[in-house]
């Protein structure tokens, strides 16, 4: 028997159980959700609300659950990524993707880059002392090496390293919290997040929650990628996102449980930008459990902000490439392309940070609420092309339909609140 055909036997077998290697396309996806919308706005809520909007985080991930599951389903069931069936529907469909993804490929990743550049500016001993462009630089120049050099196969080995290391720091971090909660302030009264006033900071944490649906286009990119290399079955592929999606949700619990046993009632006035957030956190926690904790807790915050810039980087210029790919009618994306759009997701970021450093706050805030507001139109894209495709079971199309209304619904109600139509 030749090695070529031991080969093939071993995956064969490997594919009939359960092997570490099926895992990927799931993990990343979770890695890349794991950033801004867990470490600054779940434990915002919780240092702002306490508990009270864990209830809007499980709904989000609840409701958006269906539209992120049909990426690895239309996957294994066409061959094709989500944005091949965006083009069959319509050249419009394919054409306004691609321009919202240009955009958010060089904002989110200048942006989660530049958190954690902050963070590891925060972990260096104070003798070392290096600008925040500085430190950026190194991020994105580590991050285009992982992805340039051994791309995949590299990035598929090393997220799932980070999101272990990751989970296992975060549920130490709230565990070590938990037993020495922050003491209330005499003075401490609870505000009720249940008003128009607060719809804005709900419709940003829910926009990121557990990641923006466009992420399921690039979800399906990746679980291309994965069923070509490992030849991974439509089972395997489920059970991959299902681990994913599933640690993505429980981790965002575990972070607004950070918030509330780190910040909530302290007295101290929640800083609201990302940079001066976590600096702020970390110090709290400090003082709280102890100086010894800072390390643990800076380290849980760059684990997120790294493992998510690496991620979108690879993301947005697989999706860029995909949509590049479809408009020029070819039939094969070009390696060459995906290298391109990757670099050109981090060096554009990289160009957002020197000279929008300033604005990076609003426009990380910005970037969670038009991803909500964009949620319903990618639900219903997705939906629709696996409707289209096969007969969904009573129990999916219902799960659907109903995430279709409460992303509307808030989207309409945000929208109308904005609009100065309530008064």
């Amino acid at each position: 028997m030749t090695t070529q055909q031991i080969d093939t036997v071993d995956s064969a077998a490997s594919q009939e159980g359960f092997s570490w290697r099926i895992f990927g396309p799931g993990i990343l996806m979770a890695t890349a959700a794991i950033g801004g919308s867990h470490l600054i706005s779940s434990t915002q809520a919780g240092a702002i609300y306490g508990w009270q909007l864990a209830i809007m985080i499980v709904l989000a991930n609840f409701f958006k659950y269906p539209f992120f599951r049909f990426a690895t389903d239309y996957v294994y069931d066409t061959g094709e990524s989500l944005i091949a069936g965006y083009a069959k529907r319509s050249k419009v469909y394919l054409w306004v993707y691609f321009i919202l993804s240009i955009l958010s490929a060089v904002i989110s990743t200048g942006a989660v880059s530049l958190l954690a550049a902050v963070i590891l500016g925060f972990m260096l001993p104070a003798s070392l002392e290096f600008s925040t462009i500085t430190l950026s630089i190194i991020i994105v120049a580590v991050s285009w090496f992982f992805l340039i050099a051994g791309h995949y196969k590299l990035l598929d080995g090393v997220t799932k390293w980070i999101m272990i290391a990751l989970t296992a720091a975060t549920v130490a971090a709230v565990v070590i919290a938990a037993g020495k909660p922050t003491v209330m302030a005499a003075d401490f009264v609870a505000v009720t997040p249940w008003n128009l006033a607060t719809l804005g900071f709900i419709v940003a944490l829910m926009g990121w929650m557990p990641a923006p649906l466009e992420f399921a286009a690039i979800t399906s990119m990746w679980t291309s990628a994965k069923v070509k290399t490992d030849h991974t079955t439509h089972r395997q592929g489920l059970l991959d996102f299902n681990v994913g999606y599933l640690v993505s949700a429980i981790l965002a619990l575990f972070f607004l449980a950070l918030g509330v046993f780190v910040q909530y009632g302290s007295g101290q006035e929640i800083e609201l930008v990302g940079g001066a957030y976590i600096n702020q956190l970390i110090n709290m926690y400090t003082a709280t459990i102890g100086d010894w904790s800072r390390l643990l807790v800076a380290f849980v915050a760059f684990m997120c902000m790294f493992g998510t810039t690496i991620t979108c980087a690879d993301g947005y210029g697989r999706a860029n490439a995909e949509c590049w790919r479809l408009i020029k009618g070819e039939n094969e994306i070009n390696k060459k392309q995906i290298a391109f759009w990757t670099t050109y997701a981090i060096g554009g970021g990289l160009v957002i940070i020197t000279f929008f450093t300033g604005q990076l706050g609003a426009m990380l805030k910005f970037a969670m609420v038009s991803a909500f507001i964009s949620a319903p139109i990618f639900g219903w894209l997705n939906y629709s092309l696996v409707k289209n495709h096969k007969k969904l079971s009573a129990g999916m199309n219902a799960w659907s339909i109903a995430g279709l209304i409460f992303l509307a619904g808030f989207t309409l109600l945000f929208l109308a609140n904005f609009a100065g139509i309530f008064g």
